[in-house]
């Protein structure tokens, strides 16, 4: 069989509601499905219920397809809305019900081994995040030491943080000792586990610009700096300092490509077909 893990998925209506059934493996001796095939392993039927409109012969109507589609849809434009956002920030409150959705999304990411290796600081207070601004307006400078005199007049005009006008950060952690030892899938690439915390990064930015909010990433800071700051515990390491909160509006296109710092390259230029 071509798809052992799904071998039959049939339409109905039950409730009003769209439902697909679908095959799953389970426990159990091996039996028949409904063609008489011989399973090849135990399976079971699971059926999965949809909100989608049906039409009078059970199946998803006009409408549902349209809904499934703008859903589709507002995924896709959520990933290509997300900016890395600075001096958009408004410092209005977020709701405490909409925080903890951005933190669950976050947290149902995927990760090597189950093993969840990420943690998140919630940083409020103005003295703390005035300590960390000190901090970042310090290794800006240093950066700007380095460059040439045209790129340096450039990089005057770009905003790199918007620590003291957002609502709050967070900083999200990694634990490389997290469910050791033997975590499942690290044994050959160590990094899986920062992997994972980026993973999280990502679904929480991402949740972010669904509610509304923007997210900045500050990465001028160096990690002894935030670890003492943040009294956090060995081997923990902070990964990203974000900034979060509400915004005025999300800008179309990225701050350093529309102050000409640099572009983003197209797809074609970074897809390969079986080798470099």
């Amino acid at each position: 069989m071509a798809n052992r893990s799904l071998l039959s998925m049939a339409s109905g209506r039950g409730g009003g509601k769209a439902q697909r059934s679908f095959l799953v493996p389970t426990k159990g001796a091996p039996r028949e499905d409904e063609l008489g095939l011989m399973l090849t392993e135990p399976w079971h039927r699971i059926t999965v219920m949809s909100s989608a409109p049906l039409d009078p012969q059970g199946q998803v109507s006009r409408a549902g397809r349209e809904e499934t589609r703008d859903r589709d849809a507002g995924l896709y434009e959520t990933i290509h809305r997300r900016r890395d956002v600075r001096g958009q920030f408004t410092g209005r409150p977020i709701s405490p019900p909409v925080l903890e959705r951005v933190l669950e999304a976050s947290h149902a990411a995927p990760s090597v081994g189950l093993s969840q290796p990420w943690d998140f600081v919630l940083v409020e207070s103005l003295d703390v995040r005035k300590a960390f601004f000190e901090h970042v307006q310090a290794e800006r400078a240093e950066f700007e030491a380095t460059l040439e005199p045209e790129r340096a007049a450039l990089f005057k005009n770009i905003k790199v943080d918007g620590v003291l006008e957002s609502t709050l950060s967070a900083v999200v952690t990694y634990d490389q000792g997290r469910g050791q030892p033997g975590v499942l899938g690290r044994h050959a690439i160590d990094d899986a586990g920062l992997y994972s915390t980026c993973l999280a990064i990502e679904n929480l930015w991402l949740a972010a610009v669904a509610e509304g909010l923007g997210v900045g990433w500050v990465s001028f800071y160096r990690e002894d700096f935030v670890i003492r700051l943040l009294r956090i515990p060995e081997p923990v390491r902070p990964v990203a300092w974000l900034c979060l909160g509400p915004v005025t509006h999300l800008e179309r296109a990225p701050d350093l490509e529309r102050q000409g710092w640099t572009r983003r390259r197209p797809l074609a230029d970074v897809v390969h077909r079986d080798h470099w």
